[in-house]
């Protein structure tokens, strides 16, 4: 259930920044896709974002920027090794200078340059560029 409400929210994403909007309202929140969109706040991908009544059924109004190209979450399980998350991002992302694989671990939702850095694994819920 969370994956697919993730991927929804990434599509929506994408959609809006092709068509040009400044935000992007998504239904159905989960805690994994604000720790997501945190990320991309946090790289600048995106300008910020509001969560509105999180403990019922909920809505996020993100700003966006204009930088998203692509943005994908992942509906299947992957698992990933710390020795193979530069492999897999290498592997994953059409561009190979800039974009972020998205990694939950132990220690929480991170990037893969913070995953690295700590030297944790997890579950890739998506990526982006």
């Amino acid at each position: 259930m969370g994956r697919r409400i993730l991927n929804d929210a990434s599509r929506a994403i994408v959609n809006a920044e092709r068509r040009g909007k400044a935000t992007v309202e998504l239904q159905l929140i989960s805690t994994v896709m604000s720790s997501f969109l945190r990320i991309m706040k946090d790289r600048g991908y995106i300008k910020n974002f509001h969560v509105y009544d999180p403990h019922r059924v909920g809505r996020i109004t993100v700003e966006l920027q204009g930088r998203v190209n692509d943005c994908r979450a992942l509906t299947y399980r992957q698992d990933i090794k710390t020795r193979d998350i530069e492999d897999y991002k290498l592997r994953t992302l059409s561009t190979h200078q800039w974009g972020y694989v998205v990694i939950s671990t132990p220690d929480g939702v991170l990037d893969h340059e913070v995953a690295l850095r700590r030297n944790v694994g997890g579950q890739v819920p998506g990526y982006f560029h």
